[in-house]
């Protein structure tokens, strides 16, 4: 039971800070914290992605050309240019790759207003700080694992912000239903968002790229990353912006009329 726990703590946790901190404020925005309150979740997302973790500098570039070039060949993973889904993991991992070495010169537009720390994201990033993280998971899972099916579980533990893009970023754009017709293939993957934290509810992010809340466009639409952040915004530790709410308050109109 600590290995499944231990597995759930960790799948949501990352994804937690994947969307919170490197999808919506880091790419898109939407809310905005204190240079402080910026390296705390720094130090958070690398704590809680640790083998896998992501720069929020590098993600954010990634994914706003993601966005600027929905399926098309300048789409650093498309479904709709990879032959399968691990060969569009490859291609995102060489991209992501190129971002953060610097290896690629990019449009402003994809690089305005990023969070950078680059000194601690060459450290949290290090082959050694990777197989460090690595080490401390198989050493757990040799001190806890009471059957060896639970070692199946171990590549998705060291791979799971990857995992979690890949889920996103594949089926989001193949199976699903679509709320808003778009100029790409984005999909709500789940009516029910209990597994991503509210990223499955792609076809309304793309829509509406800058709005915090991916869900709430249909009532079963419940996204929990969302609550979080509102709870955030209350107390102080973030700022929503006045663009996503005045988005939010359109919508409600717009469901009310209809």
């Amino acid at each position: 039971m600590i290995i499944i726990g231990f597995f759930i703590a960790h799948w949501y946790l990352s994804l937690f800070f994947q969307t919170f901190f490197l999808h919506r404020y880091s790419a898109h925005r939407a809310f905005t914290m204190s240079k402080r309150m910026e390296k705390v979740f720094y130090f958070l997302t690398f704590i809680f992605q640790g083998s896998s973790y992501l720069s929020a500098y590098a993600y954010g570039a990634l994914h706003r050309m993601h966005h600027a070039y929905a399926d098309t060949e300048k789409d650093p993973h498309s479904p709709m240019y990879s032959k399968n889904l691990f060969h569009m993991m490859w291609l995102t991992y060489k991209r992501y790759t190129n971002i953060f070495n610097q290896r690629v010169e990019l449009d402003k537009k994809f690089t305005k207003d990023l969070p950078e720390w680059h000194k601690f994201d060459r450290f949290a990033s290090h082959n050694l700080t990777r197989l460090a993280w690595g080490v401390l998971y198989t050493l757990f899972f040799m001190k806890f694992a009471t059957s060896p099916w639970m070692y199946l579980l171990l590549p998705f533990v060291y791979l799971m912000s990857p995992v979690h893009g890949a889920i996103i970023n594949w089926f989001a754009h193949i199976i699903g239903y679509i709320n808003f017709k778009v100029s790409d293939t984005s999909k709500n993957f789940l009516p029910f968002d209990f597994l991503m934290f509210g990223e499955s509810y792609h076809n309304n992010h793309h829509t509406y790229g800058s709005r915090a809340n991916f869900g709430g466009v249909r009532w079963h639409e419940i996204d929990p990353a969302y609550l979080i952040i509102l709870l955030f915004d209350k107390i102080g530790i973030i700022k929503l912006r006045k663009k996503t709410k005045i988005i939010d308050t359109t919508l409600k109109a717009a469901k009310a009329a209809a």
